[in-house]
């Protein structure tokens, strides 16, 4: 059936050159040359008009989370990227919370968030976690390494009154086996968004995914190409432990169906 399992049609997608690199790494150097070489095109910032405003506001069911971004730091965690946005609202389309097509919705079960525990990997500016708590994902917490942790923690402090309480977030490193095992895995979610970007982290990502994940949960990852190098190894990794189901772009949210974007479901084989 070649490398993806679909949960319907789909079509394919002309991709333009992607934005600039989520996440971060110790090699500030390669971070930056990277950045440059995935400069936005044109059509990619006029599809996305809210990359460079120093606040970004997503409407998730009847609250308004508040996020507040730097781009002008050397971390690009620090930045909104588009993923956790797209991810979030396909969330938000099929929820059982929100979605009025119950009878007829192939993720509900999926998307039935209660007696789960998640974990989100890469959390950066923390757009996907909160949101997805909103969803009734309240059993969530939310990582990234150290020099993104002020940011994150300021935007959970930022949105404590949508939320209602403090989300819980941590230092994690990929691949820092006493950290991952200080979190209490296996977790029935792990939520990914925008953090295949640079092919030395390919191998540390998977393997923190496959640490983190319960042989029954899933990972939801919001997915952008970056570097064709990053890409082909994160797949042909992945193809080793997961199953991977790719959803349709008609299934995104349709104001949140960007064609850079694509959104999978991975679970242990």
């Amino acid at each position: 059936m070649g490398r993806f399992m679909l949960f319907g049609p789909t079509k394919k997608i002309d991709r333009p050159h992607g934005l600039a690199l989520k996440r971060n790494s110790t090699q500030t150097a390669a971070v930056i040359s990277v950045v440059s070489a995935f400069a936005p095109t044109t059509r990619s910032v006029k599809a996305m008009k809210f990359t460079d405003s120093p606040v970004i506001e997503l409407r998730v069911g009847d609250s308004v989370l508040s996020i507040q971004q730097d781009n002008g730091t050397m971390h690009v965690g620090t930045t909104v990227w588009p993923c956790s946005l797209v991810l979030v609202k396909f969330a938000e389309r099929w929820s059982p919370l929100t979605s009025h097509c119950s009878l007829d919705n192939p993720y509900s079960h999926l998307l039935d968030f209660r007696a789960k525990r998640a974990v989100e990997i890469g959390a950066g500016c923390g757009a996907a976690g909160m949101g997805f708590y909103l969803l009734g994902l309240t059993d969530i917490l939310l990582t990234d390494i150290a020099p993104v942790m002020p940011a994150l923690k300021r935007n959970i402090k930022r949105n404590k009154p949508v939320l209602k309480k403090a989300l819980k977030a941590t230092q994690l490193y990929w691949a820092n086996w006493d950290q991952i095992n200080a979190q209490g895995p296996p977790f029935d979610i792990v939520i990914a968004a925008d953090v295949v970007y640079l092919e030395e982290t390919v191998r540390p990502l998977v393997e923190t995914m496959a640490a983190l994940i319960g042989e029954t949960g899933v990972v939801l990852l919001g997915y952008q190409l970056r570097s064709p190098e990053a890409d082909s190894l994160f797949w042909e990794m992945c193809e080793r432990i997961f199953l991977i189901k790719k959803v349709p772009h008609e299934a995104l949210h349709s104001e949140y169906a960007y064609e850079e974007t694509d959104v999978y479901i991975l679970s242990k084989k």
